[in-house]
């Protein structure tokens, strides 16, 4: 089995996890910065240059795409899947996550439960948007955000129209979603491998921060799923299309509520928590759905052999 990790740093937890439980297995396995990696396209012929070199079609590439690298590194996954590799998430259900208005609309379509979420362009009334997202407090997210980054919680109309107005001036694009205070600043991320649920944790915020990131200052510790939590969280990994995801939810009075879809979810947070290997789960779903080229030529030979033989 030749394994690709499409990773811009070998030295993170994640990647390195990923690393080793490849070479656990006994495969060839190597970390490719994908931003230095160069695509060739002829007449019936895909190949990818890095470092000066040309890369062997691998059997399987794990895609560790950085948010803002999410078009060169999607471009990247594309390029591998064409060239007949098994990718743990394909390229276009990368870019579905990415797009938090998209995946929202996708969820909702497909009957997943979120916090109602209000989308406007910049000329639309703010006293509007307000009473459409149910009045403050109200969450605004900025649509290129990151891990709990361009995130604000306002707790008045007043304030919500003076952050809108700002915002909307700036042309920044916007999501207003409804606050969840019973939620109590935590969440629950549900790793999701296969479409099954491999393990979860709930991350409570920092004290005084409503955000749950473990960026921000947030802890984590192991959760069971409730029956509502895990079939919700199954449910949107199979709507984003994604096959290893990190699946964000929130707690709330009328069950589990999605707020993001990660398509690159950290390994660190989960596995340190919950004391599950999680890269070795990842290795095993890569086993179920690709048989190794090499494997693919011997039984050919044989094939060939016993025709010759008979």
């Amino acid at each position: 089995m030749r394994l690709y990790i499409l990773s811009r740093n070998k030295k993170l937890y994640s990647t390195r996890r990923l690393f080793e439980a490849a070479k656990a297995k006994g495969w060839e396995v190597q970390v490719v910065d994908y931003l230095k990696c160069s695509i060739e396209i002829m007449k019936g012929e895909l190949r990818v240059i890095y470092n000066g070199k040309e890369l062997p079609a691998p059997d399987a590439i794990i895609p560790r795409i950085g948010a803002s690298r999410t078009f060169f590194g999607t471009a990247m996954v594309r390029h591998f899947e064409m060239m007949g590799a098994f990718s743990t998430s394909g390229n276009l259900a990368i870019a579905r996550s990415r797009d938090k208005l998209r995946s929202l609309q996708i969820l909702s379509k497909n009957g997943v439960d979120l916090p109602k979420t209000v989308f406007a362009s910049n000329k639309s009334s703010a006293k509007d948007v307000i009473e459409l997202s149910g009045g403050a407090p109200l969450v605004l997210k900025i649509l290129e955000g990151t891990q709990g980054v361009g995130v604000v919680l306002v707790d008045s109309e007043k304030a919500a129209k003076s952050v809108l107005d700002a915002f909307y001036g700036m042309n920044v694009n916007l999501l207003v979603q409804e606050y969840i205070e019973e939620a109590g600043g935590a969440d629950i991320r549900a790793f999701v491998v296969g479409g099954e649920v491999v393990g979860a944790m709930k991350r409570q915020g920092a004290e005084g921060d409503f955000r749950s990131n473990l960026h921000q200052g947030g802890s984590a510790s192991a959760h069971k799923l409730t029956r509502k939590e895990k079939t919700t969280a199954i449910a949107a990994a199979k709507s984003m299309g994604l096959g290893v995801c990190g699946v964000d939810m929130i707690p709330s009075s009328r069950g589990p509520l999605v707020m993001e879809v990660n398509s690159s979810p950290g390994l660190e947070g989960i596995e340190k928590s919950t004391n599950i290997d999680i890269a070795t789960k990842i290795m095993e779903y890569i086993e179920k759905n690709v048989t190794p080229k090499s494997d693919t030529n011997t039984k050919r030979k044989k094939i060939k052999k016993d025709i010759i033989g008979a």
